[in-house]
């Protein structure tokens, strides 16, 4: 059960790092209408968080408090790429590849996860695949044209 809790752990961590993402993204673009997504996938984050944390702490675990070098090295990279370019399409850009990121991380977590863990992953996996559709969806809009 130990591997499982430290599995979510990372879990919660990655997910931090796009709940923190979008909540820097939502400062830094003009467009209201992004801003507005950013803050709904932030929150959506938020409740994926809060739903691993209490797993964690009903197995007598320390729920995970901070996020992963990668994240924060991501949000770095947005930001000084924003500044040669549109911020709009970078943060929507950067944004799609983080959520790829958590989507990949939770989708390797349920191939070995314990039932209990499974069962909580196959609720908050669905939630998590909205995310990616809205931002990928917003991302490659213009692909199709």
């Amino acid at each position: 059960m130990a591997h499982n809790m430290s599995q979510l752990n990372e879990l919660i961590e990655i997910t931090r790092d796009g709940q923190h993402f979008y909540q820097h993204a939502m400062e830094a673009v003009k467009d209201v209408e992004l801003q507005h997504l950013f803050r709904d996938l932030a929150q959506a984050k938020t409740h994926v968080i809060q739903a691993l944390s209490v797993k964690v702490a009903a197995n007598q675990e320390q729920p995970a408090q901070g996020g992963t070098t990668a994240g924060k090295l991501r949000e770095v990279y947005a930001d000084t790429k924003a500044r040669l370019s549109d911020p709009d399409a970078v943060y929507v850009d950067q944004l799609d590849q983080a959520e790829e990121r958590i989507l990949g991380a939770f989708e390797d977590a349920l191939k070995t996860a314990e039932p209990d863990v499974r069962a909580l992953l196959a609720i908050e996996l669905p939630k998590l695949r909205a995310c990616h559709a809205r931002i990928h969806a917003l991302n490659h809009r213009d692909e199709g044209r």
